[in-house]
Parts: C-alpha cells; structure tokens; sequence
C-alpha cells in the first residue's frame, strides 16, 4: 500500500460514507452498497465500519490491479492472506500478547469482519443481479438468527443464515473486568463533573461508550432515577440510575455543562468546539489520558461495562434482568459475565458440595 493511497472514505451527502479519490470510480458497487444500508436506517457507526472494511479491500485491489467484477474465491482467499500476514502499520513487531501471538498482524475478529463485509456487499449485487453470483462460498448455518428477524412476523420459519465457509476460527476471549484498586485509580484521575458522569454511568450502569454518547439531556430523569438509553439496532430500553451518579450529573448540569442550543448532555467544554457534542474521538481522548495518569492501562471506557456485568453477576442478579440491563440480544452474551465472575461460580461449588456431603 503506498503511503498515499488513492481511495479514501469520507463523509457522504446522500449515503452516510462514501469511497472518494481518483480511484473511486473503478468501486462504484460499494458506494451503492453503504447507500443501502443507510437507505435502511443502520446506525452511522455500522455503516462506517463496514465502509472502511471495503475500503481496506478495494486499496488492496488497486495494489493488485484488478477490480470488483473479477473477484473470485481465490482473489478473497488472497486476500485473507494479505490481511493474516502484513504487519499494521505503527505496530512494533517484538510485542507479543500473553499467549505468544504477534500483536502487529489483524486479528482473526477483525479479518472475518472483513469478510463479512465483502460476504454482504456481493450478496446484494446477486440481489440486485441474478445472474451475477457471489464469488464468496456459504457455509454452515450460523448458531441463532438476529433478534429482529426472530421477532418478525412469522419469525418462528425463519433458519439461521449461512455463514461463509472461508471464516477462519476466532478464540472465545471472556472480557477484561477491572479490579477494585484499578476502578478506584482510575475513577480518582478524573477531575471533571462531566467525566465522571461518564464513568459512572458506564461503571453503575453498564452503559456502552456510544449510548452514553447519544443521551440528550431529556434522557436523564434525576428524580425518578431512570435513564432512557438508545442502544444498539436502535433498541430503547430503561435503566435504573445510581443515586451517586444522578447526583453527579444534577451538579454538572447545574455548574459546568456549557449553554448551547444543542441537545446532548454530554459537550465539549473548551476550545474552538466548546457547546458542540463530545465526539468518540473526544471520549478516547478522555480515557487514554487518564489511563497513563492512573496507570491502569486496561481502563478502556468498555472496561467499565464489563466491570459492571462482572459485579452483577457476583451479586447474584438474575441473567434475565442482566439481559436487560445490559442491553443485549442474545442471553448468550450476557451468559459470559457469569464466567468472570469467580465469587459467584466458587459459591455455588461450595454450596454444591455441601449438599452432595450432607446425602452421602
């Protein structure tokens, strides 16, 4: 790839991304691609994502010199190869992970992301063209259908899809929940009302970084001590709102949150953007500063959702009701707070093994 690549994704007009640059023109299909998911109301965030995994592999084409109606199984095939064997950019290549893996290559998630995103993008040309047929093999079907297809109606007929068979085998890694000398080094660092807000309803709440980023100020309700969140898919749900952090965001509302017109509750407070929304980018901004002032270099924003399934999970609480807290579609993935949660699992071993003493 040379350092200055030809193709670029941007913000679009009509589409939410769009392929832009000299190069463009030879990529059309994806442009119209991101267009259809915007054209049926994926969040912004999706279809950025899938727009610079394309992006990735379009760049990859013109290095290649090929394009999109020739691709066949081995171009994908090659490509995967690509993705599994080039170092990223900026990473050092004497950094191993704990297990002994390179740390300067994709990772299986991100490579089969990919992969679902070409998977996506030459299922609607098909759609679109019959007679033009994906060049990426299905697979087995997948384990469960999606939350809004199973609510659907006549939902109960509906097969899981088929996966592409070229997926390479991802490892089931549990979440990194930080510990009690860790949250409280890293809760302490924060200086501002309004980043503490922020971790507090990440930390007591289960929030996820995005959501607690699209509240409007309408959103919290002190006195009751509800929050109206706006999660993934688009799906609203309620969640009770710690008496510490409702009291925490009524002093940053009344003290510090900028005047603006703008709706947000959470704004930039300084600079040339103060009274503008604060922005992902801006979030970890926040995070990566303070996990270098505390020194708890796993305090990432998501860390603290997971801390907050974790401690959940040791309470005791229904996985039902963590379900809900915690907004996920599928209790499978909430399942996996019970595996971090060793006070929770050991008491349950010892309680098992108390009754199987007291029959024998």
């Amino acid at each position: 790839m040379t350092n200055q690549p030809t193709l670029r994704l941007e913000p679009g007009t009509d589409v939410a991304w769009t392929l832009a640059g000299p190069g463009a023109g030879k990529f059309v299909l994806v442009n119209e691609y991101l267009g259809y998911f915007a054209d049926r109301n994926y969040s912004p965030r999706t279809v950025r994502a899938y727009g610079y995994d394309l992006l990735a592999f379009c760049r990859w084409l013109d290095t290649e010199d090929a394009d999109l109606a020739a691709v066949t199984v081995e171009t994908v095939l090659d490509f995967m190869r690509y993705c599994r064997t080039t170092p990223i950019t900026g990473r050092p290549a004497n950094v191993l992970s704990m297990t002994g893996k390179r740390l300067d290559r994709y990772s299986a998630t991100t490579i089969n992301h990919r992969l679902a995103a070409l998977t996506g993008m030459f299922a609607f040309r098909s759609m679109r063209e019959p007679e033009l047929r994906s060049p990426i093999p299905s697979g087995r079907e997948a384990r469960r259908v999606s939350a809004e297809e199973r609510n659907a109606l006549l939902g109960h007929l509906i097969r899981p899809k088929k996966r592409s068979a070229l997926r390479l085998r991802q490892q089931r890694v549990l979440p990194r929940a930080l510990d009690r000398r860790e949250t409280t080094d890293l809760v302490s660092s924060l200086r501002t009302w309004r980043d503490r807000c922020i971790a507090g309803l990440m930390l007591l709440s289960g929030l996820r970084s995005g959501e607690v980023l699209t509240l409007d100020v309408t959103d919290i309700d002190i006195g009751t001590r509800w929050v109206r969140v706006l999660g993934k898919g688009s799906k609203e749900r309620r969640v009770p709102l710690d008496i510490e952090v409702a009291g925490l965001i009524q002093t940053y509302l009344l003290t510090e949150r900028p005047e603006s017109p703008c709706s947000r509750l959470f704004l930039v407070a300084k600079g040339p953007n103060r009274g503008q929304p604060l922005t992902a980018a801006g979030l970890r901004t926040i995070f990566r500063y303070h996990r270098i002032k505390s020194g708890v270099l796993a305090g990432h924003p998501h860390a603290l959702r997971h801390t907050f399934g974790t401690a959940m999970a040791e309470a005791g609480v229904d996985l039902a009701v963590m379900q809900a807290l915690l907004g996920h579609a599928h209790v499978d993935t909430t399942a996996r707070y019970i595996h971090l949660a060793p006070t929770h699992v050991k008491a349950e071993f010892d309680a098992a093994r108390t009754r199987l003493r007291t029959h024998t």
